[in-house]
C-alpha cells in the first residue's frame, strides 16, 4: 500500500471513528452515567470488536452478501430494531447511585458483538475493504483492519471522556433525563440514513 493511499485509510479510519454514530453516542451516554473507567471495557470492545469485523468482512463475508443480497436486508433490519432498544435503555436510565440505577456500562463482548448489528460499523468495514483492499488480499486486509485498531480507539474514548465530563452538569435528575433522552433520539437518528 503506498504512503498516499494509506494517509487517505488514516483519514477515513479518523473522520468515521471520531463522528457521530451509535458508538460514539453510546459512550458519551456511558461516560457520562459510569465515569471513564468504568466505561473502558465498553471502548476497548468497540476498538477490538470493530477491527476483527473489518478483517472477517475483507476475509470473505463481503462475498457472503454478494451471493446472499438478503442476508444483508436482515442483518440490517435486526440492527435497527437492537439500537431502537438500546435507545430506550439509554432514554430510561436513572441517576447513578439510586436505588432505581439497575443499568451497567456496556461489557467489552457486548460492545464487541454490537458491531455486527451497527449499521455505521458495517458501512465503514464495507467501504474501508472495498477502497482501501481492493484486491482483497492478507496483508491489505490486516492493514486496513490495523489502522482502524489504531485510529479507533483513541478516537473513541474522546466521546467517553465529553460524557465524564458532562457529568458536572449533569448532576439533576432533570438534566441528566434531559440528556438520556437526547442522546437516545440522536441514537435513533443514526438510523435515518439507513433507511
Amino acid at each position: 500500500m503506498s504512503y498516499d493511499i494509506l494517509t487517505a485509510l488514516a483519514g477515513f479510519a479518523f473522520v468515521t471513528s471520531i463522528t457521530p454514530g451509535p458508538n460514539n453516542l453510546m459512550l458519551m451516554a456511558s461516560g457520562a452515567n459510569y465515569g471513564f473507567r468504568r466505561s473502558i471495557p465498553h471502548m476497548l470492545g468497540i476498538g477490538i470488536g470493530f477491527t476483527v469485523m473489518v478483517i472477517v468482512v475483507g476475509l470473505g463475508l463481503m462475498q457472503v452478501f454478494d451471493a446472499l443480497p438478503l442476508s444483508y436486508v436482515i442483518l440490517k433490519y435486526a440492527g435497527m430494531a437492537y439500537l431502537l432498544w438500546l435507545a430506550w435503555k439509554i432514554a430510561t436510565s436513572e441517576m447513578p447511585g439510586t436505588r432505581a440505577a439497575q443499568g451497567r456500562p456496556m461489557r467489552f463482548i457486548e460492545a464487541a458483538l454490537f458491531q455486527w448489528v451497527n449499521p455505521k460499523a458495517w458501512q465503514m468495514a464495507l467501504t474501508a475493504i472495498t477502497l482501501y483492499a481492493p484486491e482483497r488480499t492478507f496483508v491489505s486486509i490486516l492493514l486496513v483492519g490495523g489502522v482502524f485498531g489504531m485510529i479507533n480507539l483513541p478516537s473513541v474514548s474522546t466521546w467517553t471522556v465529553l460524557g465524564q465530563q458532562m457529568r458536572r452538569i449533569l448532576s439533576s435528575r432533570r438534566r441528566l433525563i434531559a440528556f438520556n433522552w437526547t442522546m437516545a433520539l440522536l441514537l435513533v437518528a443514526t438510523l435515518v440514513p439507513v433507511m
